[in-house]
């Protein structure tokens, strides 16, 4: 495969990840997958609330019993069923480094996306009820940055199946800054760094 059939995309919340995703879907005919989305379908399942702490234990968990790239695989294996009528698959949000190393194993481009703290903070705050996670977003800033911080660094002695955002950045093949809200200026920063 070459390394634009398959995309990672990785950082920081708030940064604008699932809309980095929705542009190349929409502009480039990719395959949309976000891995966040996996687990919140498993919590709903499960009838657990819809939180960070349970996306994180359940995310953990089927990487401590399926591997460290259990989500990347299951994106990869949706899209191997329509490959044929995409460009290629992209996947957001990569958390783990095991994630990082198997998009890279599979000839594939990581690309980490961030943003000013303030901007990302407001943006999901803006944009918790239009995207049905109202109860899940409803934080204050200090709580965002906890959550944020939680999920950049692995705890001393931590699993290998824990979030560890600093080491996938660590592995990023692409920095895209996205502090900007215009998103036609967002699509020309993608199709640059990517090549499109």
């Amino acid at each position: 495969m070459s390394n634009l059939q398959i995309i990672g995309l990785a950082g920081t919340n708030g940064s604008g990840k699932d809309t980095v995703g929705q542009i190349l879907a929409d502009h480039y005919n990719y395959l949309f997958i976000s891995v966040t989305e996996l687990l919140r379908t498993e919590c709903k399942r499960r009838n657990l609330p819809v939180d960070r702490e349970n996306l994180r234990a359940i995310g953990n968990e089927w990487r401590s019993e399926l591997g460290p790239s259990v989500l990347v695989d299951k994106a990869v294996a949706e899209y191997e069923v329509v490959k044929d009528k995409y460009a290629g698959v992209v996947m957001a949000s990569l958390r783990n480094p095991g994630e990082a190393d198997r998009v890279h194993d599979m000839g594939g481009t990581l690309m980490w996306i961030d943003a000013d703290p303030h901007t990302r903070y407001d943006r999901i705050q803006a944009n918790a009820s239009i995207r049905g996670r109202a109860e899940e977003d409803n934080k204050t800033y200090e709580q965002f940055l906890a959550e944020e911080e939680a999920e950049m660094h692995r705890p001393e002695g931590g699993s290998a199946a824990t979030l560890d955002g600093a080491a996938v950045k660590a592995r990023a093949d692409i920095f895209l800054d996205n502090g900007s809200s215009d998103l036609v200026s967002l699509q020309t920063a993608i199709a640059t760094a990517l090549g499109l």
